[in-house]
């Protein structure tokens, strides 16, 4: 695979065509809306923000940039898709956490939430150790897709259940680097 072919605003990967869904304005309008309401809500903690890789890495650093109040930051690394667009329904730990968790503020930080299969993972966790509170937050969510009970605390957007593509949200590995998010045209 090598360029993607952009017309009119349109990707296509192979055969696929991905049409705009999210601009980089709105993106940014809403992070700077979360970033605001969580610095308020943890103003006399020192939280620390657990991002989980790939996908959570652009979305992470621009809501750190809008948070007002000290903090720590941290990754997990999950593995779940593979190259495919469907998840495999497995996860496995890549990257453990480095930061002591025991008696701390954990704010979790993913890019999309599809199943839950993976906050569900990362919820277990973290029972193993006994942190002060956990709270989520997700830049998509897709409600009807949602196949574990998780409790989803801050979410940016949202959305139905079609593929998307850009701003950290990959196909097989690529596209993370798009500052819009694009959905998978019907």
């Amino acid at each position: 695979m090598g360029e993607m072919k952009n017309q009119k605003n349109e990707i296509w990967v192979g055969t696929d065509k991905f049409v705009p869904f999210l601009s980089e304005e709105e993106i940014q309008k809403r992070i700077a809306e979360l970033g605001k309401q969580i610095s308020e809500e943890y103003k006399a903690k020192l939280p620390i923000f657990i991002g989980v890789l790939n996908g959570s890495f652009m979305f992470m650093a621009d809501l750190l940039k809008n948070i007002t109040i000290n903090c720590e930051m941290d990754f997990f690394k999950l593995s779940s898709y593979g190259d495919e667009k469907i998840s495999s329904g497995k996860v496995k730990m890549v990257k453990d956490l480095n930061a002591d968790i025991n008696d701390r503020h954990l704010i979790i930080v993913e890019d999309i939430i599809d199943t839950g299969l993976s906050i569900n993972y990362i919820e277990q966790l973290i029972k193993e150790h006994t942190p002060a509170s956990m709270k989520v937050v997700t830049l998509l969510v897709k409600p009807e897709s949602l196949k574990y009970e998780v409790k989803i605390d801050y979410i940016g957007f949202k959305i139905p259940n079609k593929f998307v593509i850009g701003y950290g949200l990959d196909y097989a590995q690529k596209y993370r680097n798009l500052s819009s998010i694009y959905v998978l045209s019907e």
